[in-house]
């Protein structure tokens, strides 16, 4: 087995090491060693420098390894003295089986030869990249980080609120703060700082609040203070239904897969629940969907037969909108057009008590221009809920200027009731999660634009590199190649940011028909549904 030299002790470093022990590599200084591996700072002058000595000190046979994200591989080669036999072997995250390998076009066979014994003893699986700054995962994951600690600099969100949103709200293994941490804040500061410097991409510019932190000490897990500690994300189990929130019969508005979620969750959490649709067939579609929902939790086993009888019987569906009149909170769950939402609320408006709590389900247009025919901006909210709505524990609550305390306060009480988190923020486009996830989604598509990987590798280092739940442009797929682009469209015109444009391969693919998994064909090929 190939013995192996690591240079450095940092987390990268670490990883490499143990990655070692675990295989049963043996770990030695480098002048035995088969394979240095350099896992020094994201400084180009320091690491030129470590891997000048390795050559110097390591065997003539030996191979290099830099786990540079940030930096080309040729520019470190320049000045190593074995330019042939330095390859790039990025570890996305500690502990990830799956590894980005960098190897020179002039790399000898038994170069290439070392790399794959290399990677095949560690247990990873390599995704061969060309010579890049950032690579796959540095160049979509670092954009993202470092958007969310603007987006906290803004005052938008709390570092709490952020981690949460994103964890639930997309099945993160953790929040960006909470990744921070575990990166390194002096690494990610640095990495950053390279990845500036090499492609002038102000995404890339670190945000003010990371050097603070670094030069202050606080460097993350490593030093024992970062932004934060790991969230508790609680049970989030459902409260008493109805009880102490103010709220005891729920109107909802709409008749898709996101109404008819979010009519089941309600009548499931024990509130009688009234169901608009505007026509009779859409009605009693709205009421089929949701009883064959909740049959399906039955065979599951994650609902019992009389619970599910009980919450049929709670469930009473509309073909008008008088229907939700008595109702003591109504939520619009209709299509993401600002004009029908307008019309909806006026008409919600006239119908309802002066007490009753209103809700927008929206999440890329503004929740008080969707109050805007109201007399009531004061009662009125949005609740964001994630899709499959019984599924999904995340609820974004978004406030206005206008929006009265207890109003916020009777919204939260209502979605703990429901067995959701719900995580505050400001009335904006995208609110927090839409905000930080389509920016990202979109990146991956002009990354695919510009031929430098293709779909699988993209998504193979996201999902088992980074360890998020899917690739970039299957989640893309997943949401809808249409509904992405409309979002996309929106947070652009909103932020005035024409990086946030549809990428050109998500706006051929949505001309073309090829919409993700509901037309079968988008970024990937899927049975027809």
């Amino acid at each position: 087995m190939l013995s192996i030299a690591v240079i450095g002790d940092g987390t990268i470093g670490t990883a490499m090491t143990d990655a070692a022990r675990r295989a049963g590599a043996p770990v030695v200084a480098a002048e035995e060693a088969d394979v240095v591996v350099e896992a020094v700072p994201e400084r180009l002058d320091v690491k030129r420098a470590v891997l000048r000595r390795a050559h110097e000190v390591s065997r003539p046979g030996a191979v290099l390894v830099t786990t540079t994200t940030a930096l080309r591989v040729a520019d470190l080669a320049a000045g190593c003295g074995r330019p042939s036999r330095l390859v790039g072997l990025h570890l996305p995250e500690p502990g990830s089986a799956t590894v980005e390998i960098v190897v020179p076009g002039d790399a000898p066979p038994e170069v290439r030869g070392v790399v794959r014994e290399l990677t095949d003893a560690l247990g990873f699986t390599a995704v061969a990249l060309e010579d890049r700054p950032g690579l796959v995962s540095g160049a979509l994951q670092l954009g993202y980080l470092n958007a969310a600690v603007r987006m906290v600099e803004e005052g938008y969100a709390s570092c709490e609120s952020v981690d949460l949103a994103m964890a639930l709200g997309c099945g993160l293994p953790r929040g960006p703060f909470a990744q921070l941490d575990l990166i390194g804040l002096d690494t990610a500061r640095d990495t950053l700082a390279a990845l500036y410097e090499r492609t002038g991409d102000p995404l890339f510019r670190p945000a003010p609040t990371l050097s603070r932190l670094v030069a202050d000490g606080r460097l993350g897990r490593k030093s024992g203070g970062g932004f934060r500690t790991e969230p508790s994300h609680g049970t989030g189990e459902a409260g008493a239904g109805h009880a102490g929130n103010g709220v005891r019969r729920v109107g909802v508005v709409g008749s898709g897969t996101m109404a008819t979620g979010i009519a089941e969750v309600c009548v499931r959490a024990g509130h009688p629940v009234d169901l608009a649709a505007r026509t009779r067939e859409k009605a009693a579609a709205a009421r089929a969907a949701i009883l064959r929902s909740m049959d399906r939790a039955v065979r599951r086993g994650r609902l019992d037969p009389g619970d599910r009888d009980a919450a049929a019987a709670r469930l009473t569906v509309h073909e008008k909108l008088t229907g939700v009149a008595g109702c003591d909170a109504v939520i619009e769950a209709v299509v993401e057009d600002a004009a029908v939402k307008r019309r909806i609320f006026a008409e919600l408006d006239a119908l309802c008590p002066d007490a009753t709590m209103l809700a927008t389900t929206t999440s890329s247009l503004s929740v008080l221009d969707c109050a805007a025919g109201t007399g009531r901006a004061d009662r009125v909210v949005g609740l964001h809920f994630f899709n499959p709505a019984p599924v999904m524990r995340l609820v974004e609550l978004a406030t206005t200027a206008h929006t009265a305390h207890e109003v916020a306060a009777t919204a939260e009480a209502f979605c703990h009731g429901l067995g959701k988190r719900a995580v505050r923020c400001g009335d904006r486009t995208g609110f927090i999660v839409n905000a930080l996830l389509l920016p990202y989604l979109n990146r991956a598509a002009r990354l695919l634009g510009s031929g430098y990987a293709d779909a699988e590798r993209i998504d193979t280092v996201m999902r088992d590199g980074c360890g998020y739940p899917m690739g970039p442009l299957r989640l893309l797929d997943t949401i809808g190649l249409d509904v992405s682009v409309a979002i996309l469209a929106s947070l652009r015109d909103s932020f005035g940011d024409e990086d946030l444009a549809p990428a050109p391969a998500l706006r051929d693919l949505v001309a073309a028909g090829r919409l993700g998994r509901k037309t079968g064909a988008g970024f990937h090929a899927y049975e027809r549904p």
